[in-house]
C-alpha cells in the first residue's frame, strides 16, 4: 500500500514541478551565499588594509558594515526562501497531496 502511494506522487507531474523548482531555487540562492561569504572571508585573509580602513574621520572602519552586510544578507535570502515556500512551493504540496490522496 506504503508503495503504491510512493508510486503515484513520484509520478505525478505537479510533483516533478516541485522537486525541479525547489531544487533550483535551493542552489540558486546556495550559490549566492557561498559567494557572499566566501568572498568576505577571502576579503578578510587577502584585503585587510580595506577592512581596516576608516570610514571618513570617524572610529568605524569598513569591516564593520560589510560584516554586518554578510549577516542581513543571511537573515534575507533565508526570509525570501521561506516567503517562496509559504507562497508558492506549499500550494504545490497541498495540489498533490489532493490529488494523490
Amino acid at each position: 500500500m506504503e508503495e503504491d502511494l510512493v508510486q503515484r506522487i513520484e509520478s505525478n507531474p505537479k510533483y516533478r514541478q516541485l522537486v525541479a523548482a525547489r531544487s533550483s531555487y535551493g542552489w540558486l540562492l546556495t550559490g549566492m551565499m557561498m559567494v557572499v561569504y566566501y568572498g568576505y572571508i577571502l576579503l578578510v585573509a587577502f584585503g585587510k588594509s580595506l577592512l581596516s580602513a576608516r570610514i571618513g574621520s570617524g572610529v568605524m572602519t569598513w569591516g564593520i558594515p560589510i560584516g554586518l552586510f554578510v549577516i542581513i544578507f543571511t537573515v534575507a535570502i533565508t526570509g525570501i526562501y521561506v516567503w517562496r515556500a509559504n507562497r508558492e512551493f506549499d500550494d504545490l504540496t497541498a495540489q498533490i497531496r489532493s490529488e494523490v490522496l
